[in-house]
């Protein structure tokens, strides 16, 4: 299953690139720090073949959309809202890690939005290692100076917790060269998720009223289950589930089915 590029604009005259995947109910796919829409091919296709429309997209200064300046959490809200507006008015909406709180605060303020899913966005909770207490700051430094590739390294290390040697190696290789043009978003990310510490929005959490579903996996640290199981208590209407899976990430063929459960509710 192919499709296209399509492009819509965000009220800031932002233009947003989306690919749509088969016909249905609309489930747009809300990406984590340094996420394409192509990366969600293959959960996307899977969806659509349950009776959904699949939607991708690029997040504000990644791959076909814009980054029209000053950035604010409230113009990636409008980015969403006018994709869902190109794609039947009204969504359920997939939120991946960091993705996750950007759809929390969406379906927070917005009707178009019928539900919610997250996997594993990384509040941190409880004993869960934390990023330096000026991790979104010394970011904002770096992208004033116009360092992505610096940035990229320190979410790398600071934000995600990385050895430095594996980034350096990384560094070394096409697939660093690939993701610098990213690296101005981790900032991004890293204002959806509240500041540097991550905290769990409770008082944000509650006052959504569509149900919501909280994903983790096997193969995760126990810190990300943990801001899952968290989310899902703190919301009106949660529910959490574990799934089979790797590192913060399960294969389409098990994700599909549980999310196509939920958003047909």
């Amino acid at each position: 299953m192919s499709a296209q590029t399509q492009t819509t604009t965000s009220a800031d005259g932002t233009a947003i690139g989306y690919r749509a995947y088969g016909e249905g109910p609309a489930v747009v796919f809300v990406s984590g720090a340094t996420q394409r829409k192509e990366d969600w091919t293959e959960l996307a296709e899977a969806m659509a073949g349950f009776g959904f429309r699949a939607v991708t997209y690029d997040r504000r200064g990644r791959g076909d959309s814009g980054d029209t300046t000053p950035y604010a959490v409230e113009r990636e809200i409008e980015d969403l809202e006018s994709v869902i507006a190109a794609n039947g008015g009204s969504a359920g909406i997939l939120g991946q890690s960091s993705g996750g709180a950007l759809a929390n605060r969406a379906a927070a303020v917005s009707l178009a939005i019928t539900s919610l899913s997250t996997f594993e966005t990384p509040y941190r909770v409880g004993d869960g290692p934390k990023p330096p207490a000026d991790y979104v700051e010394h970011l904002q430094e770096l992208y004033d100076a116009d360092e992505p590739s610096a940035m990229l390294e320190y979410f790398m290390v600071a934000g995600v917790g990385q050895p430095q040697e594996q980034v350096d190696q990384m560094k070394q290789s096409p697939f660093w060269d690939a993701l610098v043009p990213l690296g101005r978003t981790v900032l991004y990310d890293g204002l959806c998720l509240g500041g540097s510490q991550a905290p769990l929005p409770t008082e944000l959490l509650a006052s959504i009223t569509v149900p919501m579903l909280c994903l983790g996996s096997t193969g995760s640290p126990d810190w990300l289950r943990a801001g899952a199981e968290a989310s899902a208590k703190a919301a009106a209407d949660g529910r959490f589930q574990i799934l089979e899976g790797e590192f913060h990430s399960a294969p389409a063929s098990v994700l599909a089915p549980v999310l196509a459960e939920h958003h047909r509710r």
